[in-house]
């Protein structure tokens, strides 16, 4: 279950990078402080068979980087998000520095889990879209399904729930098979 810290002030990424190494997995968002609990391995197997699929697709052919977590991910001064995939093509390289990336990415992949399902479907989803990332999945495991959002004139738009395949809007070539990841 995710634990939300609530001090009295909006936390900055000073403050999240001045938490001292516990093995949590921390977050700010819009200043709040939460401390998620390690996904199940379920929710690692996707993650890893997603993993696998993006990077041949694009780190492979050279189109981008891709990164699972735990990576920070500045959106803002009072954002610091890690997704459990993300995205940066070639031509946003430049929001990767040594420690972070700073800024959107071009996509984002969110697993639900019982503990951040809550998170991952309002506060985060908020925040990607104010952030202006251009793709945002959100990937059910129960539901074995992939929930594709775009970005649309200052909104996320459900473009589709797929189960058998998802095809990246940005990056046609680049679809994922879905049936081997479940």
């Amino acid at each position: 279950m995710t634990v939300r810290s609530r001090s009295g002030r909006k936390w900055t990424y000073e403050d999240y990078a001045a938490i001292p190494p516990d093995l949590l997995r921390h977050e700010i968002i819009d200043g709040e402080h939460f401390v998620n609990p390690a996904p199940s391995v379920y929710h690692q197997r996707i993650s890893g068979r997603l993993y696998v699929q993006l990077f041949l697709l694009i780190t492979e052919s050279g189109l981008g980087e891709v990164f699972d977590a735990p990576i920070d991910v500045q959106l803002s001064g009072h954002d610091v998000i890690q997704p459990d995939l993300v995205v940066v093509l070639e031509a946003s390289r430049a929001i990767i520095n040594a420690s972070k990336i700073v800024g959107a990415p071009d996509l984002v992949v969110e697993i639900l889990s019982p503990g951040t399902r809550d998170n991952d479907r309002t506060l985060k989803k908020q925040r990607y879209c104010r952030a202006g990332v251009p793709e945002y999945w959100i990937v059910d495991p129960d539901a074995h399904a992939v929930e594709q959002y775009r970005w649309q004139a200052e909104a996320y738009e459900l473009i589709g729930t797929e189960t058998e395949s998802v095809c990246w809007t940005r990056l046609p070539d680049v679809t994922i098979d879905l049936t081997r990841v479940w």
